[in-house]
């Protein structure tokens, strides 16, 4: 009798489990398909805070912490006179930076994202954290690209990074452009582990191909 109970329960709770999961998967699909239509500030927010109450859900998902983070960074990167704004979307980004960091520490997508992240932040005051933020972007995508030597959002990462800073170092940045140009016609060989998986990127790299013709 008590193995049959044992059983039911191992049952029901892989069925929860599938169950819980389809639901998961859903709510991400329809969240990551609203990408396509954000065009402002107030668009990428409402669409970052549907991934945050997915995320306080769904505990243990380190993804929708990484959407919330992106979207906040790009606001930032949108907003174009208010400093304090952009600090203050970025604090927002830092807290699931860290949360995704803490469910998973060997995922390199995490760090690609951090990178964007630091960047991000120096893009606020470039003259006084220069320095601090290239250094911290740097290190960031180093371990992505170490953790997956061919994740393409993190080539893209080095690759603007590297091109913005060749101008401070006297180089030109469209000694990089071999580089985007091979980075392109790779970007679909990759192979996200999921549909959920972040797959942005393609769209910027053609963008630096175009602006190197």
């Amino acid at each position: 009798m008590k193995t049959i109970i044992l059983s039911i329960v191992i049952l029901m709770t892989a069925l929860t489990g599938k169950s819980q999961s389809k639901q998961f998967a859903g709510a991400m699909g329809e969240a990551l398909g609203q990408y396509a239509t954000c065009k402002s500030v107030s668009d990428f927010q409402a669409l970052g805070n549907r991934f945050a109450l997915i995320a306080n859900a769904e505990k243990s998902e380190w993804l929708p912490y990484y959407y919330h983070a992106h979207c906040y960074i790009l606001m930032s990167f949108m907003e174009t006179t208010d400093a304090a704004k952009k600090d203050s979307y970025l604090d927002e980004a830092e807290k699931s930076i860290a949360k995704m960091i803490e469910l998973a520490p060997k995922e390199s997508e995490v760090y690609a994202l951090q990178s964007m992240f630091f960047s991000a932040r120096l893009v606020v005051n470039p003259m006084e954290r220069g320095q601090k933020y290239s250094a911290l972007s740097a290190q960031a995508v180093a371990t992505s690209l170490a953790m997956d030597a061919n994740n393409p959002r993190a080539k893209f990462l080095k690759l603007r990074n590297e091109m913005g800073a060749a101008q401070f170092f006297g180089k030109d940045p469209k000694e990089f452009c071999p580089q985007a140009s091979e980075l392109l016609a790779s970007w679909d060989t990759f192979k996200v582990k999921s549909p959920l998986y972040p797959a942005w990127g393609k769209e910027q790299v053609a963008e630096i191909v175009n602006g190197c013709k």
